[in-house]
């Protein structure tokens, strides 16, 4: 009997917020799928969701697909404002096709504001169907430390488990 290939893949991802002179542009906070509209928006390409953004990029990491960049590039204009639950799907099936199945997902968001925990069980709700396997979602404060702790943007970092 021989044992499954195991993969761990880590993932980073951070955004700014927009300053309220952009604001009037529609754009919202969304993280893990969850719109937060009482909040400003995060400044990206897509949608800016980092943990979604996050997530991805470990999956592509522990298969050895690239990253999130070179595959859903900025500078292409199919992404302008995409749904980064929707590009964490994409990343999962492209890791089910390279013949991994993927265990499981770790994601913890710095930020000062929004508030995680209320939305936290429906983040990972959406997070978990995205990528089809477990996602667990902590919040974290930098406890009025750096720029994340001057509410300048929020960041995120992941770590998934994936086996062939």
């Amino acid at each position: 009997m021989s044992l499954p290939e195991v993969r761990v893949g880590q993932g980073f991802d951070v955004h700014r917020f927009r300053d309220a002179s952009t604001e009037a542009d529609g754009r919202r906070l969304v993280l893990g799928g969850c719109a937060f509209d009482d909040e400003p928006a995060l400044v990206g390409h897509s949608d800016a969701d980092v943990p979604a953004h996050a997530i991805a990029d470990a999956l592509l990491s522990a298969a050895g697909l690239g990253d999130l960049g070179t595959l859903f590039p900025d500078t292409d204009p199919r992404w302008e404002g995409a749904d980064s639950v929707a590009l964490l799907a994409e990343v999962a099936a492209m890791v089910r096709a390279d013949g991994w199945t993927i265990g499981n997902a770790s994601v913890a968001v710095v930020c000062e504001r929004p508030r995680i925990a209320p939305r936290r069980a429906e983040m990972e709700s959406n997070l978990s169907e995205a990528i089809g396997a477990a996602v667990s979602l902590t919040g974290r404060r930098a406890e009025g430390l750096g720029a994340i702790g001057r509410v300048e943007g929020i960041a995120g970092f992941a770590s998934v488990v994936i086996l062939r």
